[in-house]
């Protein structure tokens, strides 16, 4: 039985297609608090040092040059180039406002732009971001950090992929998601397959150490045929990882999703047949599926890191820095100090108005409790490592797992008797069938959803 049989099981993936988070977080940004006491975030920063672990840092840039219709990011659209200006002014602020909480000899192992298009900064803008990043902060070796950015092909030459290497930028996330151009029109995103050749050959040139393409399925217009081609021609490419992502139609939450005519986008059938088709070719190509929407070769650290138990999952994705405390910077960036989250602004303008009065710009937030806290390490495993011991949360939390957790337990008999999850003799496994559908296994354990806040917030879980 091939990779692709073990995980893609039509008629269980089409059962249990409901709304249910991503679990970038637990619990997730729809429990943060307007009312977040920002004491907790400042007392979370300075007791934070004694756990002796790294940090990671992550920078939104929201602008972008035209919109692409499909997308749910918090962004800009713009061609004023000039704006990036101020913006870039109070990053500087913030890095100064931040770093007087932290132990900043604590060393960065992990930094990341993203947007929004990173790249709408100019070189030298984001050459003096990047000397401020690292007047505040204390940055790993090259060959020991993990320093990313999201790139959009349009928005970068060979030139910026050699100047952001020379920055210290060491791995790539490219946005390509379809290749075809009707559907290319479709979506507002015009996208030559050279462009984006033409950048994978200037990072593999520069000496990037990973390069991701991010892809779309279910967009307007997308056949099995047609997506089959675009897959084709990305895997010709070789990337280290792909990630290849359900689009979410949901225009209520974003508005220029409206653009998209619904009546174009595939049936849930083709939806599964374009799923199945992913499935099918990245693991013939030898892509290990990771989880969620992830795929990597065998050697990329991510692969690793699953198999050294050592995955994470974060406001990003998939990471392979599981104790690293993180800080957000910019317009709605999320930090993770210790047990508490904090959210900044999502507009620039309350966001710069903070930061040009000398305050931290973070306007919601979430202090985690005892169970909080448990349920957390709980989904994290499931979500990452594929299984839970139940000795290990005894042991850290003082509890009986079985009888802490029997009403999930039982509510978890169904997902057993399909083949998604086994009860061992002392904890869980995720199994084969499972494993696409794990984000319906986890949210067994999530003691905040409801129904209603499931179908008007989250995106369907295949």
């Amino acid at each position: 039985m091939s990779a692709a049989d073990l995980l893609f099981h039509p008629d269980l993936l089409a059962r249990y297609s409901v709304h249910g988070p991503r679990y970038t977080s637990y619990p997730t940004a729809l429990q943060f608090r307007d009312d977040f006491d920002l004491s907790d975030y400042v007392r979370a920063a300075s007791d934070s040092g004694a756990a002796l672990t790294d940090l990671s840092l992550y920078f939104h840039i929201p602008f972008c040059d035209t919109v692409c219709f499909y997308c749910g990011c918090n962004k800009v659209i713009t061609k004023n180039r000039s704006r990036a200006r101020p913006y870039l002014a109070q990053l500087k602020r913030e890095l100064a406002l931040q770093a007087a909480l932290f132990d900043t000899a604590r060393p960065v192992s992990q930094l990341h732009w993203g947007g929004g298009t990173p790249t709408f900064l100019s070189p030298d803008e984001m050459t003096e971001l990047m000397i401020a990043t690292r007047e505040h902060f204390t940055l790993r070796p090259d060959d020991e950090g993990e320093f990313s950015i999201e790139i959009d092909p349009r928005e970068a030459s060979a030139a910026t992929i050699a100047h952001l290497r020379a920055l210290g930028f060491n791995r790539l996330s490219l946005g390509v998601q379809d290749l075809d151009p009707v559907v290319q029109r479709a979506v507002n995103r015009i996208q030559p397959l050279g462009l984006t050749v033409d950048v994978m050959q200037a990072a593999r040139a520069t000496g990037f150490q990973s390069i991701s393409v991010d892809l779309i399925y279910g967009l307007p217009h997308q056949s099995v045929a047609q997506f089959g081609r675009t897959l084709d021609a990305v895997l010709a490419l070789a990337p280290d990882r792909l990630s290849v992502f359900g689009y979410a139609h949901m225009p209520h939450l974003f508005k220029m999703q409206r653009q998209i005519d619904p009546a174009a986008l595939p049936s849930p059938e083709t939806r599964l047949a374009l799923l199945k088709l992913v499935v099918e070719k990245l693991t013939e190509a030898g892509y290990v599926y990771i989880g969620m929407d992830h795929f990597a070769l065998p050697t990329d650290e991510l692969a690793h890191a699953q198999v050294q138990g050592t995955l994470h999952r974060n406001f990003q994705g998939y990471s392979t820095r599981a104790d690293c405390d993180l800080i957000g910077f910019g317009a709605s960036s999320i930090g993770k100090i210790g047990d508490v989250y904090a959210q900044n602004a999502k507009d620039l303008s309350t966001y710069g108005a903070a930061i040009e009065t000398g305050r931290l710009a973070i306007t919601r937030g979430l202090r985690l409790n005892a169970d909080d806290r448990l349920r957390r390490d709980v989904i994290t495993a499931l979500m990452c490592n594929l299984k839970l011991n139940f000795d290990e949360y005894e042991a850290a939390y003082g509890i009986r797992f079985p009888a802490a957790f029997a009403p999930e337990l039982a509510r978890l008999r169904e997902l057993e008797r399909d083949g998604l999850v086994m009860r061992t003799c002392n904890g869980l496994e995720v199994l084969p069938a499972g494993r696409m559908l794990v984000r319906n296994i986890a949210m067994v354990f999530d003691r905040y959803l409801d129904g209603a806040q499931r179908s008007e917030r989250f995106s369907r879980t295949v």
